[in-house]
């Protein structure tokens, strides 16, 4: 598909009239050709109005538009390329591109929370909330009642369609958790985070309402992190005995799952991942660590391994191709975000990375003209890209020397741990600021944790209606396009 793209761009450009680069003196540029290049890109590009069969969100965790801008230029230094003008995959293979405004209904900088919930229930909401409209009560589970959402998930569900959810964080955390979750309290993750009101009214935690799952015939892949908000406090942890589970209401989660579909399997490490055979299995529910899963960047370092999130993508689409009818998948690069609160850019750039070799590799798994795929972000961080670097410059190097004589990185955060609460600015002068795990200065001293933005991301699209991206839309758009591409509605009345 690619080769011919690219050659129907040459033939257009050739087209392109002749007498036009005759009358400008630059017309033998590099630049200038390179920018025609690109007009024959985007004059080829062809709105798709075809049913959707398939939709992948890509959903990155505190993906700012600098996080993107950062990222290209490290994966282009890392393969010894022109940084400045290299391309994450993304960005070529998701032409279709809008502004996401991510303000919720209560805030002007958002959590993870609410924003998931728009981009798959189309409703703004409350920080700190999952799966509710705008009139929750933040933590008080009697407010859940007549304001719970329906997600494209529970949608799909009912029309047929396999579903699935792929996150490098714990799976019940706040992205993950939009997709089936309905709660007043992000942090309900297992039962001893419900407040004694929420146990008192009957609400339920966050895994045990995966494993509860009404919708359909549950989902069929789930790959992420959390293994310790699904065992007993009596269990030990599989990949380290000295851990236990969190659970203290005697539920073995895992259990549960296995015991409920006898056509899966469930794995915990590199091994039992590997083992899946798409051929022999029906779904597969797979939590690679008792926390958050590994930084792309740490991975390697993991005891009993853990996939990559290219792996887990192309696995979750081969069981979910299995159903003709199409399916839903959503795939979180979810340590972005927790990286750039670290205060700590290197890791926050290679897990984007990874989403970009994740993306690739979705797009050799699929029919590109039947499946939607969207690529955005939750919400921004307080990262930016600032001083006058020499092109070339590492993108991780010092940037300049500052008015008080000590020198700078190009890459920093607003606030976070990389200020000293009363002290000077430290002198970088003898540091190596490209060590992974250098924290980059902060203007601001917030020992414990970056803060969140509030600027516009980034949305970026190919595949059926991909085109009605476009402009500077409400984050609940999303939902919306996406909906009208896979025509649920119409599906579910068949």
């Amino acid at each position: 598909m690619k080769k011919a793209f690219v050659s129907s761009v040459s033939l257009l450009a050739l087209s392109l009239p002749v007498h036009a680069q005759d009358a400008v003196q630059q017309a033998d540029d590099s630049y200038f050709l390179e920018a025609q290049e690109q007009l024959a890109r985007q004059i080829a590009l062809e709105p798709n109005t075809g049913q959707a069969k398939n939709v992948i969100y890509f959903v990155v965790d505190g993906l700012s538009i600098p996080t993107i801008t950062a990222a290209r230029i490290l994966e282009g230094q890392m393969r010894d390329v022109d940084g400045e003008s290299n391309r994450l995959s993304f960005e070529d293979l998701l032409p279709w591109s809008a502004l996401s405004r991510t303000y919720t209904h209560d805030a002007q900088v958002a959590d993870s929370a609410p924003t998931a919930t728009a981009m798959f229930s189309g409703v703004k909401s409350v920080n700190g909330t999952i799966g509710v409209t705008q009139g929750i009560e933040l933590d008080v589970c009697a407010s859940q009642e007549g304001n719970e959402v329906t997600t494209i998930f529970e949608q799909a569900e009912a029309a047929g369609l396999a579903t699935g959810i792929v996150s490098t964080a714990r799976i019940t955390h706040a992205t993950p958790a939009a997709t089936f979750a309905k709660v007043a309290g992000r942090d309900w993750e297992n039962d001893t985070n419900l407040t004694d009101e929420a146990r008192e009214n009957g609400c339920k935690d966050i895994a045990a309402q995966l494993i509860d799952w009404p919708a359909g015939d549950g989902f069929e892949v789930v790959f992420g992190g959390g293994r310790g908000n699904f065992m007993t406090a009596e269990q030990a942890d599989p990949e380290d005995e000295t851990q236990t589970g969190s659970r203290a209401d005697g539920r073995d989660l895992v259990g549960e799952w296995q015991a409920k579909h006898d056509d899966g399997v469930y794995v915990w490490n590199q091994e039992g991942f590997d083992a899946i055979d798409p051929a022999n299995v029906s779904r597969a529910f797979g939590l690679f660590n008792r926390g958050h899963m590994q930084y792309e960047a740490d991975r390697e370092t993991d005891a009993a391994g853990e996939p990559s999130i290219a792996d887990m993508t192309v696995k979750a689409i081969e069981l979910l191709q299995k159903n003709e009818n199409g399916f839903v998948l959503m795939v979180e690069g979810g340590r972005v975000d927790h990286a750039h609160h670290a205060g700590n850019a290197y890791r926050a750039l290679t897990d984007t990375i990874a989403v970009a070799e994740a993306v690739t590799a979705a797009m050799e798994a699929v029919d590109p003209q039947e499946t939607l795929i969207v690529l955005t972000a939750d919400h921004s961080h307080v990262f930016s890209i600032a001083g006058y670097p020499e092109r070339g410059n590492d993108i991780l190097g010092i940037a300049g020397v500052a008015d008080d004589g000590k020198p700078y990185t190009t890459l920093g955060y607003m606030n976070g741990p990389g200020a000293r609460l009363d002290e000077p600015r430290a002198d970088l002068t003898d540091v190596d600021t490209t060590d992974p795990d250098f924290l980059q200065q902060a203007l601001v001293p917030l020992g414990e944790s970056e803060t969140h933005a509030g600027d516009d991301v980034a949305i970026l699209a190919q595949g059926p209606w991909a085109h009605l991206f476009t402009g500077i839309l409400d984050q609940q758009v999303i939902y919306h396009v996406v909906n009208h591409a896979l025509q649920l509605d119409q599906r579910a009345a068949n």
